[in-house]
């Protein structure tokens, strides 16, 4: 086999950094979520306590 036909691992300087945009993704649907929860936990409370 010649050098030619085995590959080479990407060139990391290219490759753009995407740990702000993950972040980002995390708040987007966190958020939300820890919120719903927070609903949730409150007017089931409510609703078992009277």
């Amino acid at each position: 086999m010649s050098a030619d036909s085995s590959q080479s691992p990407p060139d990391t300087a290219r490759v753009p950094d995407r740990r702000p945009l993950i972040a980002f993704t995390w708040l987007w649907v966190g958020a939300p979520l820890v919120y719903g929860l927070y609903e949730l936990v409150r007017k089931a409370t409510q609703l078992f306590t009277g």
